[in-house]
């Protein structure tokens, strides 16, 4: 499958008119990849592929707001007489884990050493200075949405064969271009889906870094405490703080060993 569909989609994404587009029900059908049932999936300019990159940011999917975020940008950069290239580029560093996510996981890898480990001041270089070190991607590369609202990982997407095969289409084909670097699943579906795709030998388990706490803003209070901004005695009977004093303890010296 071609790897880079931003061509394809230039003349629409320069058309767009981004006021009149609020949320996912409203992405024109040119955009749509594929439909089955509640489930509907629509290009993004996410296909870039930084084949040198030693670590691998993978979410889930882009939900409506990277999306449009990255549209934004596409368009800006069309618009103002950028190559497609550049625009393709700059649509998916804009749009990549774009809002409160972004700043949470940011956090989160100076957290447990990342950016020590890569030999940069933060994480936020990421996503500008040192985009050079890092892929972000998701295990749906394309948002992926159920009657319209963002999907969470249900229904499985192991399971489910219109998500499976978008899988196999884009993330695996992405991997298989990658320099053995280090892959940090976000959240527990895609851990799952990534220990899957071990099984299946699309990707190294031992390079599989496990266990970091959803960067979404609905998981504000493990995130605080993981970041050590919220007390022990703090929190609320549905947050498991020994459980992330040992997953903390567990990624540091996981990262350590990598440094």
């Amino acid at each position: 499958m071609e790897n880079n569909l931003f061509s394809k989609y230039a003349s629409s994404i320069r058309a767009l008119n981004l006021e009149k587009i609020s949320n996912a029900q409203s992405i024109p059908s040119d955009f749509l990849l594929g439909k089955d049932g509640e489930l509907s999936t629509h290009y993004i300019p996410f296909d870039y592929v930084n084949t040198k990159a030693k670590v691998v940011l993978v979410g889930i999917t882009p939900g409506f707001t990277q999306w449009k975020n990255a549209m934004i940008e596409a368009q800006k950069q069309l618009l103002s007489g950028a190559s497609e290239n550049s625009a393709w580029i700059a649509a998916k560093r804009t749009g990549a884990f774009s809002g409160t996510m972004r700043n949470n996981l940011i956090n989160l890898l100076d957290a447990i050493g990342v950016n020590t480990w890569l030999g940069i001041g933060c994480c936020d270089a990421l996503f500008s200075s040192h985009s050079d070190l890092v892929q972000t991607t998701s295990i749906l590369r394309h948002p992926v949405f159920i009657k319209g609202d963002n999907y969470n990982g249900s229904p499985s997407m192991i399971r489910t064969p219109f998500l499976r095969d978008q899988i196999l289409a884009h993330f695996s084909q992405e991997a298989a271009q990658l320099n053995d670097p280090v892959f940090i699943p976000l959240g527990p579906k895609v851990t799952e889906t990534m220990a899957w795709l071990a099984e299946q030998g699309v990707i190294n388990k031992d390079r599989i870094l496990d266990g970091l706490p959803h960067p979404s803003g609905a998981n504000a209070e493990r995130i605080a405490y993981f970041l050590g901004r919220k007390e022990k005695s703090a929190l609320s009977v549905k947050t498991n703080a020994a459980q992330l004093d040992t997953l903390k303890s567990t990624l540091m010296l996981r990262v350590a060993s990598l440094t």
